[in-house]
């Protein structure tokens, strides 16, 4: 599941930032801002999830959708719960202040787009199809 992989990752951006941090790149007090980044993703895929709940379709990958969501941060990104992780992983790059914890962000980006992405993809254009394709060609992928 992608929280799963994002609570991977900010282990590891932990473990880097510990043993083996780089060079610093962000001093004190700057590195708040990624608390603050971090407190607006969460926020973020909190009320994602609760537009999905109101909508009565479901939040998990690899579950069929009943509705096709294309409003709100969706009108934005086509993915906008897996763009707020990708930033929260940014946030805690910047809380940490040093530079090897943003090596986890490509990381998380290649694993979420080939092992969930892509396979929702092919489930919403199966079940929405024209619809589905429409919005794609309205709305990235990521940004």
């Amino acid at each position: 599941m992608p929280p799963v992989w994002l609570l991977i990752h900010a282990i590891g951006q932990l473990l880097l930032h510990r043993f083996l941090p780089g060079s610093q790149l962000i001093e004190f007090p700057w590195r708040w801002a990624g608390a603050v980044i971090l407190a607006v993703t969460a926020t973020t895929v909190i009320l994602a999830a609760g537009v999905f709940s109101r909508r009565g379709t479901t939040i998990k990958p690899f579950e069929e959708s009943s509705v096709l969501v294309t409003d709100g941060p969706w009108g934005f990104s086509r993915n906008p719960i897996y763009l707020a992780m990708l930033a929260a992983l940014a946030g805690m790059a910047i809380l940490c202040g040093s530079l090897t914890p943003w090596l986890a962000l490509p990381s998380f980006f290649v694993i979420i787009t080939t092992r969930f992405i892509q396979a929702e993809e092919e489930m919403l254009r199966a079940r929405f199809g024209a619809e589905y394709d429409a919005y794609c060609a309205r709305v990235r992928r990521w940004i």
